[in-house]
């Protein structure tokens, strides 16, 4: 690592001796106040002539406004010097009350300065500059942690409130003359109405269902803030309660125009950043995001109707993962050099593509919208999200967050509505790239589309993936497996194996701790801690998935367990059914065939591998599949012929950031997540250069 060069003796004695006259200058004020401090009264005190002043600092302004930036700078030094001993949000917010309100600050000299300085800053410009700079930071320290403690709170309008109780605690004792002068008195007012705000709030919990009301209206975000249009609305609803949680605004030809204008202006500040620049933003961003994982969670299991336990350990967090790692690479997204002998050279670009959309489904909200927009990013690119307009609440969120994190506006816009927005995005040719998470049909409308305009596409379809359990397999981590691969999520996850190929040595044991373990599985409130089980998206799709099982008990399939609605008591309003599995299935009935996308397994039976590789890749789809076998070899040669994109040996489901995501055949196009995904954001431009003379036969 290169290191700073070593300062001279002249340069060290310079910057001592500029501190001697700041802290003469402060002295002088705390003595004579703002008028009566001059240049020859600060000379006389640092023991210099008044022209030495003048070489050093110009004026008595510039003077005095070094001393005020240095009052401000140590005293956010002892701000950050107490949040080394801070762990947690509440014990951060402490060490600001304690710093600004501490003894030091309630001492004659340091209180008669500060009030020099602060008479003057609505008539010094550089003095209101300092001042701002000091507020603006005491307002971000508080509402940082004051958003991790109550989420769902207007954090700016507290913050300021906050901020005004310790400047008007200080200031009253300050225009006292000190008589009132009690830090500790000062710190315990302040210290009870932070608490009693954050008791305010717990107090609340039991009631408040939700951190979005019924009242909200959920606007579209472009250019760095929520953009209300007025105009068509829809709802969105938790599917455990059929409750409304917010009203949201559909964007329109208008919204869709000033998302691509901002985009355009946005990614070209954000493509002019290094890579190290836009990845210390990403990674700042990760971090908001792990702040906020329980608020995040919460809003995630009522759009979704997900089990909390699930929203808080996986979606939120994954999404957090991708936002770091290609925060991380973003450094890396370099070409390549090309020796051509001594008259020639040449080398590669990589550059970003310019404006690119996201379009994400409704299972995972946040997690698609950052696995898109996280690569898109660190390569510099803007990014239009549409969110699914059946769980559009939490990508707004990340747009704050991005936000929050320093990414600049128009960077990443999300535009709210149904498939007339999502066909808008494809359309225009200002946008260069369509990543999409959806169903086959959807996926071949979206590559027409940008056929027009030869968008780069990437498609990140449906499957109805094999999992294949060999008689050598550990049943139990079989039967893990099995359950994840269906149930998790209420079985609404694409990659999903709902094809479960048995071998007859273990398939009785392998069905009877399955049926045991799925009747264990509890049903019930998504945001209980110990639900299992929660609703599916909505009850329009929940009859969908139980025609599904109507089908198989119509086509001959044997019912082990499951295939219920549930519509008493507390499921009476929500989209409940059981975890439900079928055997005796053959691979030509619809349940075997098709994508349900719920709860529901069919379990084949099979004998060779041979047999089984080939009926598992007798389907159109492609996603994902699974191999267990406690034999290696025959799991690698196994997972070598199926046709699928993702592939696991002995566990299912599991998609590290590291790892790319995509299928074969009709299950998509492009990769998700890992390297492989930022050739799907960048393209590449070839230099030739020439070292000699042009040779031309003309």
């Amino acid at each position: 690592m290169m290191q700073p060069p070593v300062p001279s003796a002249m340069a060290r004695l310079d910057d001592e001796r500029r501190r001697n006259f700041v802290s003469a200058t402060l002295s002088v004020l705390a003595d004579n106040g703002y008028v009566g401090t001059t240049l020859a009264r600060i000379a006389e005190r640092a023991e210099v002539s008044p022209s030495l002043l003048v070489h050093y600092f110009g004026d008595k302004d510039t003077l005095l406004a070094t001393a005020f930036w240095h009052l401000s700078e140590s005293l956010r030094h002892e701000i950050m010097s107490r949040f080394q001993a801070a762990h947690t949000p509440r014990e951060r917010l402490q060490a600001v009350i304690d710093s600004l309100l501490g003894r030091d600050q309630f001492r004659q000299a340091e209180g008669t300065t500060w009030l020099s300085f602060w008479g003057q800053v609505p008539h010094v410009s550089t003095l209101k500059r300092i001042q701002r700079i000091y507020q603006k930071r005491m307002l971000s320290n508080l509402s940082h942690d004051l958003k991790a403690l109550l989420p769902g709170r207007d954090i700016h309008s507290l913050a300021t409130s906050i901020a005004a109780l310790i400047d008007g605690t200080w200031l009253r004792a300050a225009l006292s003359e000190w008589e009132e002068a009690d830090s500790a008195a000062a710190r315990a007012q302040v210290t009870a109405f932070l608490d009693s705000q954050i008791a305010l709030h717990q107090a609340k919990q039991p009631t408040l269902a939700i951190h979005v009301r019924q009242t909200d209206v959920c606007a579209n975000w472009i250019n760095g803030r929520p953009t209300p249009s007025g105009g068509a609305r829809f709802e969105t609803r938790n599917p455990a309660t059929g409750e409304v949680i917010a009203q949201v605004e559909s964007a329109g030809e208008r919204e869709h125009e000033i998302a691509v204008e901002s985009a355009k202006r946005g990614q070209k500040i954000w493509a002019r950043m290094t890579g190290t620049e836009r990845g210390r933003i990403l990674r700042r961003a990760a971090d908001l995001l792990r702040r906020d994982n329980d608020m995040l969670a919460h809003i995630e299991t009522l759009d979704t109707g997900k089990p909390i336990a699930e929203t808080r350990a996986v979606d939120i967090l994954s999404g957090a993962d991708a936002l770091e790692y290609f925060g991380s690479v973003a450094c890396t997204i370099n070409g390549e050099a090309m020796d051509l002998g001594e008259q020639a050279f040449a080398y590669t670009r990589r550059e970003p593509l310019g404006v690119t959309a996201g379009i994400g489904a409704w299972n995972y909200p946040i997690q698609i919208a950052c696995w898109k927009s996280a690569p898109a990013l660190a390569c510099g690119n803007a990014m239009i999200f549409k969110s699914s307009e059946m769980t559009p609440l939490t990508s707004v969120r990340l747009a704050e967050i991005y936000r929050e994190a320093g990414v600049p506006d128009g960077v990443f816009n999300v535009l709210h509505g149904a498939g007339d927005v999502g066909r808008r995005l494809c359309a225009d040719p200002d946008i260069r790239k369509v990543s999409l998470t959806g169903s086959v049909p959807t996926g071949k409308a979206v590559m027409r589309e940008a056929a027009n305009t030869l968008k780069y596409v990437t498609l990140e379809l449906g499957g109805k993936s094999p999992l294949i359990i060999f008689d050598d397999a550990d049943v139990d981590n079989a039967v893990s497996a099995a359950l994840l691969g269906n149930f998790y999520s209420g079985g609404e996850i694409c990659s999903n194996g709902t094809r479960v190929f048995v071998q007859s040595g273990i398939r009785g044991r392998f069905l009877a701790e399955l049926k045991r373990r799925v009747e264990a599985m509890k049903i019930g409130d998504p945001l209980a801690m110990d639900t299992d089980v929660g609703a599916l998206i909505s009850v329009q799709h929940l009859e969908k998935v139980m025609t599904y099982v109507k089908n198989g008990l119509a086509e001959g399939a044997q019912l082990l367990t499951g295939g219920q609605r549930l519509t008493d008591g507390p499921f009476a309003k929500g989209a409940f059914m059981q975890p439900t599995i079928f055997t005796g299935c053959h691979d030509d009935m619809t349940i075997a065939c098709e994508e349900i996308f719920g709860p529901v397994m069919t379990v084949l039976d099979f004998h060779h591998e041979d047999e089984v590789i080939a009926r598992a890749n007798a389907t159109e789809f492609g996603l994902a599949a699974g191999v267990f076998t406690n034999n290696l070899a025959r799991g690698h040669r196994v997972v070598a012929a199926l046709e699928a994109g993702t592939c696991w040996i002995n566990q299912y489901n599991i998609t590290p950031i590291e790892m790319p995501f995509g299928g074969y055949k009709q299950s998509g196009l492009g990769r998700e997540n890992s390297q492989a995904a930022l050739d799907h954001y960048t393209q590449i431009k070839s230099v030739y250069v020439a070292l000699g003379n042009v040779e031309s036969p003309y």
